[in-house]
């Protein structure tokens, strides 16, 4: 596919209904359709992590079977926008629950990862089984690692290989439920996996108070490759904001300062 040199890319930084995914999709349906109808183009529409049920509590009571309700919305929006969806949503399989990030194209067809890292300070832990495999997103000629909330703290694992003199990706799309007594370290966390990556990072968080009490004020942001914050949303409000990443920018980037040559070998086992 030809690349497009300008991915236009939506940051959604949602107040989540708690376990009500029919109020999350219209309330979404809505938010969007205010920010974005209007828009000329936008690529990418990022969501928060469960966006349509919030995080924690019984979380397999509110699990899906794949291509049910969260995959029809998403699917929606794909259509209605042309973009990509990416978003994570609690999904059953078998025995199994997983976080499980989905991107969602306009044709229907789609791909998935499943959390890696599930939250050790949650019930995360004991009821979500965690994923084994790492994932690649192409799209519009743009090479995506996608990643889910706690992934981020964990740098081996989105780690960009070196093939040849060529990185593995651009761009690392994040969707998070974050809560607001870890914020600075949300930040530091997108800007340091930009800056060791040499890619574009664009993390969106949620905002509000969950189900169990917790405050998130969102500081859903993209990062460029400097470590430079190039696009985010108010603290503490709803927000949609579109940032314009350019693939030239990066590549002029990493041939004027190609770390990435220098890195260290390393080998990755789960």
């Amino acid at each position: 596919m030809k690349r497009k040199e300008t991915l236009n890319i939506a940051l959604v930084q949602q107040d989540i209904r708690w376990n009500d995914p029919e109020a999350n999709y219209r309330h979404l349906d809505k938010m969007l359709g205010d920010a974005l109808d209007l828009h000329s183009e936008v690529d990418v529409i990022l969501l928060p992590e469960t966006f349509n049920t919030g995080f924690g509590g019984d979380m397999r009571s509110v699990a899906e079977v794949e291509e049910s309700g969260a995959f029809g919305f998403a699917l929606s929006l794909s259509r209605r926008y042309n973009a990509l969806v990416v978003a994570s949503w609690l999904v059953e399989e078998g025995s199994s629950v997983f976080n499980r990030l989905h991107w969602v194209r306009p044709d229907a067809s789609y791909g998935f990862y499943d959390k890696a890292h599930t939250f050790c300070l949650s019930d995360e832990k004991e009821q979500v089984t965690p994923g084994r495999k790492q994932a690649l997103i192409e799209w519009r000629g743009w090479k995506i690692k996608p990643a889910i909330c706690y992934d981020l703290r964990f740098p081996l694992w989105l780690r960009n290989r070196t093939i040849g003199e060529e990185l593995e990706y651009d761009l690392l799309l994040c969707c998070a439920n974050w809560p607001q007594s870890r914020s600075k370290v949300w930040s530091a966390l997108l800007q340091s996996r930009a800056i060791e990556n040499l890619v574009y990072v664009v993390g969106v968080n949620r905002v509000g108070t969950d189900g169990i009490g917790l405050l998130y004020q969102g500081d859903s942001a993209a990062v460029d490759f400097k470590g430079d914050v190039i696009a985010s949303c108010q603290p503490g409000r709803e927000a949609v904001a579109v940032v314009s990443l350019d693939y030239d920018n990066l590549c002029r980037f990493r041939k004027k300062c190609p770390f990435h040559l220098d890195a260290d070998a390393f080998t990755l086992t789960l």
